[in-house]
């Protein structure tokens, strides 16, 4: 199996907002332990849990995976 990708900012995003690993489990609906092996990318995280992060931390999923710099989340989309 190939390396998983290291999420160093949802790391860096919990310590900013001074959210433990518990409460952003609790958050998105995953246990304490499952969240810190997405932390520490011993497990791929779902794109399911990546977008709940995302709306947790008012970012885009882009800037999680480090694809864009950009910080703030796109704009909603208009139908």
């Amino acid at each position: 199996m190939g390396e998983f990708i290291m999420y160093k900012r949802i790391r860096n995003l919990r310590e900013d907002c001074d959210f433990t690993q518990e409460y952003v489990g609790r958050q998105i609906n995953v246990p304490q332990r499952t969240y810190a092996y997405y932390e520490s990318g011993q497990r791929m995280i779902p794109p399911y849990v990546l977008s709940a992060l995302a709306d947790l931390y008012h970012t885009s999923v882009d800037y999680l995976m480090e694809r864009t710099d950009q910080k703030r989340p796109y704009p909603p989309r208009r139908w």
